[in-house]
């Protein structure tokens, strides 16, 4: 799922809270059943329990590939291997390409403490940062600026110099590292549709503050000749959770050499310095960046259609991951599991009506950049934001910009279907508000009820690839998961690893992710459709304080 710790990120542990049963404001009674081909979901599961693939799928990712950070030569890989993968199954793909910047990745890393005394101490790249060029040793100093003007007193004193510039913290000597599963009463409990409230997420402006100042302090270390930046893991237990500290746009600053150590070995170089002690580090990484023209590539691929080819139903997962472990939660799992739907849909050779549309997104970890280039690119888009700084921040961190420019593509779309919240198994689906949907998505689940994928909520979720989707206004859905360990462990950390995946979990719903696309593939309509979206108003100006009747618009940006 996506950061840049996106969202501080990316996967809000409160989108699962939301996960709400759906009492719809009708009875079954007073519409029409939506059909449902019993003898199809029989085939199907059929097929994804005693067929299946998907953990083939998943440890060719995961384990031969690995981290697949965008634009790296493993990403690279990975989208070769997906669509020659697809491509024995008779789904017809390409690499569609979209303006990211460059590439990096790493491919050694190693820190330790040479005085007061030897230690070897946790650590782990971040990401589109230098390498050291070979070992490097200096004296560590803790940097406590946090505004731009904070810079200037320090100019002339940080050459050679290996800087601290996290906050410690304790250590959380609770921390639940149990598997979880929503059990019936947690799904249940929250039933009250949480009504929009209008107002910007603190996250948002939070992170922009504390990137767009990375990014200036980037800049003037190097200026200063500093030897290196040290962070903290955002986990305890050991646990390496390392986020990016450089800009991965072309020519961006990337700053010097940085890592980001365990908490615990944080803390005691912390403790050190407090002390008075003179603590020295030796760090070696070796990192590269890759130019690639300044693109970057989603991999798309199709089976075509029938008597309704040019209506597209489509199906996702991201495949680009963080550079800590392999990605096998976030989101190699997912995208075992979307690729096991259409093989099963293939195997069985079932009738289509409609296109199926695999979109396997890379950006998604920078903010949602691939999925979003191609929908704009495909469907509909907005303009740019016309903010200073807007080019180095995804489209996510700024309001929505109006107005929205459709393309014919748009009223062809019928449906997409995310999957992006770790390795534990569907439990339900997000239905974003869409009451008529919600009521499709009922039916649709029945069959799979005892797989465990029973609730229909009419609460959205953020921060995955269904989001540029929903804000062109076409029918996008992301699904309720177990939460398992994905986020006390596994989420953007080096125990991102095959172990934590659950197989007859990714089974279960690569058996209901094929259910669903196999129907909204041959329902007799598109799937229904909220109402486009539209501007908010822009409140009345009020008078300035001089009177003269001029004012600041606090509405949307348009």
């Amino acid at each position: 799922m996506t950061s840049l710790n996106f969202a501080l990120r990316s996967h809000p542990v409160w989108a699962l809270v939301l996960a709400l049963p759906v009492i719809l404001p009708f009875s079954s009674n007073s519409r029409a059943e939506e059909p449902v081909d019993l003898d199809v979901v029989n085939r199907i599961r059929n097929e994804a329990f005693h067929r299946s693939q998907v953990m083939d799928l998943a440890r060719h990712l995961a384990d031969v590939i690995g981290p697949r950070v965008t634009g790296s030569p493993a990403a690279h890989e990975a989208q070769r291997w997906s669509l020659a993968t697809m491509a024995e199954w008779g789904l017809e793909g390409e690499r569609v390409p979209y303006e990211f910047g460059d590439g990096w990745d790493w491919q050694h890393c190693s820190v330790h403490m040479t005085s007061p005394r030897p230690a070897m101490l946790p650590a782990m790249p971040q990401g589109w940062t230098p390498g050291t060029d070979g070992p490097v040793k200096g004296s560590v100093v803790r940097l406590e600026a946090k505004e731009e003007e904070d810079l200037e007193e320090l100019r002339g004193t940080l050459k050679g110099k290996i800087l601290l510039i996290d906050e410690p913290r304790d250590v959380d000597l609770e921390a639940k590292r149990d598997l979880q599963r929503l059990d019936s009463d947690e799904l249940a409990e929250q039933y009250d549709f949480q009504v929009p409230d209008g107002k910007p997420a603190e996250w948002r402006t939070k992170f922009k503050k504390r990137y767009l100042f990375r990014l200036v302090l980037n800049e003037f270390l190097v200026e200063e000749g500093a030897l290196a930046v040290v962070g903290i893991s955002s986990r305890d237990g050991g646990i390496l959770r390392v986020g990016r500290g450089g800009s991965h746009r072309s020519g961006g600053a990337r700053g010097v050499p940085a890592v980001g150590l365990s908490s615990e070995a944080y803390n005691r170089l912390v403790r050190l310095l407090d002390d008075g002690q003179e603590v020295e580090l030796e760090i070696n990484v070796k990192a590269k960046f890759h130019d690639n023209g300044g693109m970057g590539h989603n991999v798309v691929a199709e089976i075509p259609g029938g008597k309704k080819r040019d209506e597209v139903v489509m199906l996702g997962a991201h495949l680009d991951s963080y550079q800590s472990g392999d990605g096998a939660t976030d989101n190699g799992g997912s995208c075992a599991v979307v690729m096991e739907a259409v093989r099963i849909l293939r195997a069985l050779d079932l009738p289509l009506a409609r296109t199926v549309r695999v979109g396997l997104w890379t950006g998604e970890e920078q903010g949602l950049l691939g999925s979003t280039a191609y929908v704009g690119q495909t469907f509909a888009s907005r303009p740019a934001p016309e903010v200073e700084g807007a080019e180095l921040l995804s489209p996510g961190m700024y309001d929505k910009q109006w107005p929205i420019e459709y393309r014919p593509a748009h009223d062809r779309f019928s449906v997409y279907f995310n999957l992006d919240n770790g390795s534990g198994r569907i439990r339900g689906i997000y239905a974003e508000g869409n009451v008529a949907a919600g009521a499709v998505l009922e039916s649709w689940l029945k069959p799979v009820h005892d797989l465990g994928a029973t609730q229909v909520t009419l609460n959205g979720t953020t921060s995955t690839d269904h989001v540029p989707f929903n804000d062109v206004g076409l029918p996008a859905f992301q699904f309720i998961q177990d939460p398992m360990n994905y986020f006390a462990l596994t989420h953007h950390s080096h125990l991102d690893t095959y172990d934590y995946l659950v197989p007859e979990d990714l089974k279960r719903s690569a058996a209901v992710l094929a259910s669903l696309v196999y129907h909204a593939a041959n329902r007799a309509e598109k799937m229904p459709r909220k109402p486009r979206p539209v501007a908010p108003p822009i409140a009345d100006p009020a008078p300035s304080q001089e009177g003269d009747g001029a004012g600041v618009s606090t509405g949307a940006s348009h």
